[in-house]
């Protein structure tokens, strides 16, 4: 993807990584846990929640280990 996506993009991948910090949080989760639950890497759970760029599965697993269903880290 360019860097030079539109705003509202870079508006709703920060609102996403906001929904998994929050969730995270919410259920007294670090990264680290979050990570090992999920399957994924620390530096990926860390780049999800700065709103970077995600793979579907990515955040599909994160989902499955906050037990959430994904349309409510997609749209709050």
């Amino acid at each position: 993807m360019p860097a030079d996506q539109p705003a509202w993009i870079l508006d709703a991948r920060r609102a996403v990584g906001d929904r998994i910090r929050v969730r995270r949080l919410h259920q007294n989760m670090t990264q680290e846990s979050l990570a090992h639950t999920s399957g994924l890497d620390r530096s990926t759970i860390q780049r999800m929640e700065a709103g970077h760029e995600m793979k579907l599965s990515h955040l599909l697993l994160v989902a499955h280990a906050l037990r959430v269903h994904v349309t409510d880290l997609l749209h709050g």
